[in-house]
């Protein structure tokens, strides 16, 4: 049996080779699709078995919309995998606390930047924690590192690829060969589609600030130009190499930084050291759409991560996510995440089909143990080619809603059950894999039952209760009392009784199943 605890018996393993020789070959190489190269490679960091990934964190000027999440919720997939796959992972996200928007947000709303920079900082943590996503093993704040930002920028202007003018200071793309090798343009493709307004003061229209000389009012730090804030894209290069160095494994983002935020990173980090590359791997999340245009904030089209969390568990947005590659568009809407509650139910009925079927006392069928057991083995190595082929979330999804199918086929209404030490096995894989992907099934609920009580079931259990404990009973209790009455009335062939109470239970959204083990039930429906 290698079900229970999977990820710790297989990547114990000393390497791949002893470890395909032990499980039959199963592990193939991990593949990742590189934006540099326009590719899927095999993933071979610089240091066995080490991750150093580096993701832009948010802009902390307002409440992150449902867009933003998804950047953040596929590379939270990503570093889970990898370290569910073995590798020790160093994640570093930023925190752009100093920024324009940042500073016209605080004009705005009339509080200092800092306080703006605080407030919606401690709002996408809890966010953050609401989806399940875990924090980085560093998030730095642009503000705790303009001095290694000005260090990057002094060597720029030392090489020749910098230069100051009465506002700032610029770098210079045309000095550094290798502008555009990420987004595949030319500069004059570039010059082409450029919309913003020349600044004459600039060599040429492309080149982009490192250095922004303060106006009266605003926030700055002295520095050899005199006084001023950091430039966007230089607060990236500056953390990701003092935490990671040079030449580091994955850099990721949502694919609308690729130019020029990701482009410009790395022309100032490699041409500030004279040496490439910044980085080995580009990855590169696709962009949620509604009505087939990206979601974002320029286009006010967007929807806040925070209402949507009033109305739906993390799970099921995370479901949502997981459902499409995370290179891919995604298309947010209503109807999508009613199917995703949908399959989060699915999982969460499983593993109480499990558990129910484990309190029973059925006979044990040995060839069930040996299927189920086959049928297990079967979801991971899926699930492990999947994942493997560029974080594919929707096979490693469908992985295990197969195992799923298999254990409830072997279960549900049968009077002969796979051993149990068989299905605590199965039900452990279940969990285990939709922790690799971050759902935390064992902790979600298919429907929550809250808010009043139907008046139907309250009037049925007066019936039955004393009418002060029916007051004091939560609806989950009411149910199971009343089909344990409606039990006792089956017994007794009182079936106008039985039948009653299921026509009520019924109406009000309770979707009731007698099984050889006894009754159970769930809500299919809203409570009524």
């Amino acid at each position: 049996m290698r079900q229970a605890n999977f990820a710790a018996t297989v990547f114990a393993c000393k390497n791949v080779t002893d470890w395909q020789k032990d499980f039959g070959g199963l592990l193939m190489p991990l593949k990742v699709y590189n934006t540099l190269t326009r590719k899927k490679e095999a993933f071979v960091p610089r240091r066995p078995r080490k991750v150093g990934m580096y993701v832009c964190g948010p802009t902390v000027y307002n409440y992150i919309h449902i867009g933003n999440a998804r950047t953040f919720l596929n590379f939270d997939l990503i570093r889970r995998y990898l370290g569910w796959r073995g590798f020790e992972v160093n994640f570093v996200q930023n925190i752009t606390d100093i920024d324009d928007k940042i500073i016209n947000r605080a004009k705005e709303e009339g509080i200092a930047p800092e306080a703006v920079a605080r407030k919606y900082l401690a709002a996408f943590q809890a966010h953050m924690n609401d989806l399940g996503v875990e924090p980085p093993t560093k998030a730095p704040k642009a503000t705790e590192h303009i001095k290694e930002m000005i260090e990057l920028i002094q060597k720029l202007v030392d090489r020749g690829v910098a230069y100051e003018t009465e506002d700032g200071v610029y770098f210079a793309v045309e000095q550094f060969p290798g502008y555009g090798k990420l987004s595949r343009r030319s500069l004059e493709e570039m010059r082409a589609g450029e919309r913003v307004k020349v600044d004459e003061k600039k060599k040429n229209p492309m080149d982009f600030a490192l250095w922004k000389k303060a106006k009266a009012g605003e926030p700055f730090w002295d520095s050899p130009w005199g006084k001023g804030r950091p430039g966007w894209h230089i607060e990236c290069s500056a953390m990701s190499l003092k935490y990671l160095g040079m030449g580091f494994d994955i850099h990721g983002g949502a694919q609308d930084l690729i130019f020029p935020h990701h482009e410009n990173e790395i022309a100032q980090s490699e041409g500030a050291l004279g040496k490439e590359p910044f980085v080995y791997y580009w990855l590169h999340a696709g962009l949620l759409n509604i009505n087939e245009e990206k979601m974002s904030k320029s286009l006010g089209n967007f929807t806040l991560l925070a209402d949507v969390l009033k109305d739906w568990q993390g799970d099921v947005i995370r479901m949502l996510m997981l459902g499409t590659h995370y290179r891919n568009p995604l298309e947010f809407s209503d109807s999508g995440l009613h199917e995703a509650q949908a399959k989060l139910e699915r999982i969460i009925e499983a593993i109480e089909n499990i558990d129910f079927a484990l309190k029973s006392n059925l006979a044990i069928d040995y060839q069930k143990t040996a299927l189920l057991s086959k049928a297990s083995e079967v979801a991971v190595t899926k699930f492990v080619h999947s994942m493997d082929d560029d974080f594919n979330s929707a096979g490693a999804l469908a992985a295990i809603f197969g195992l799923i199918k298999e254990v409830n086929s072997m279960i549900e209404g049968q009077s002969r059950i796979p051993a149990k030490q068989m299905l605590s096995e199965v039900k452990g894989t279940i969990i285990e894999l939709c922790q690799v992907l971050g759902l935390n099934v064992t902790k979600s609920k298919a429907k929550k039952l809250t808010g009043e009580i139907p008046q139907p079931i309250t009037d049925l259990a007066n019936q039955f209760f004393d009418s002060e404990q029916v007051a004091q009973a939560s609806i989950d209790q009411l149910i199971a009392r009343l089909l344990d009455v409606r039990a006792m009335a089956r017994e007794k062939q009182d079936f106008k009784v039985a039948d009653n109470i299921r026509k009520v239970l019924v109406d009000s959204g309770v979707e009731i199943e007698d099984t050889p083990q006894g009754w159970r039930w769930r809500i299919k429906s809203k409570i009524n």
